[in-house]
């Protein structure tokens, strides 16, 4: 299963090796139609300490570190690497995607 990732804002780095994150979301209210700001904190793990208040990462999912920590700050190696798999993984699907299209066009001809 792909793990989540989650883009925010640094609010507390006063703990050692932790961040606490905070993600925004906007949504629709399905009955007002008004748009709606809900924001969420994470505890996220930062294993060099590099990250200050009002740094702008990214978070992923991972196996708990501690009682509340389970998410990890993304390094710059980390998200290149990410966005190099997604990347081939579209690809794939694409070429799967023209492949299941031919063949389907064969069968209706």
């Amino acid at each position: 299963m792909p793990k989540r990732i989650l883009r925010g804002t640094v609010t507390s780095d006063a703990n050692a090796q932790t961040v606490t994150v905070s993600v925004e979301r906007r949504f629709t209210h399905p009955v007002l139609k008004k748009t709606i700001r809900k924001s969420k904190k994470y505890r996220a793990h930062d294993e060099n300490n590099q990250f200050k208040v009002g740094d702008m990462v990214r978070i992923r999912e991972c196996a708990p570190k501690s009682k509340t920590k389970r998410w990890e700050v993304m390094t710059a190696e980390m998200i290149e690497a990410d966005r190099i798999e997604r990347e081939e993984h579209a690809k794939l699907q694409q070429k799967l995607d023209a492949e299941r299209h031919a063949e389907h066009e064969a069968a209706a001809n």
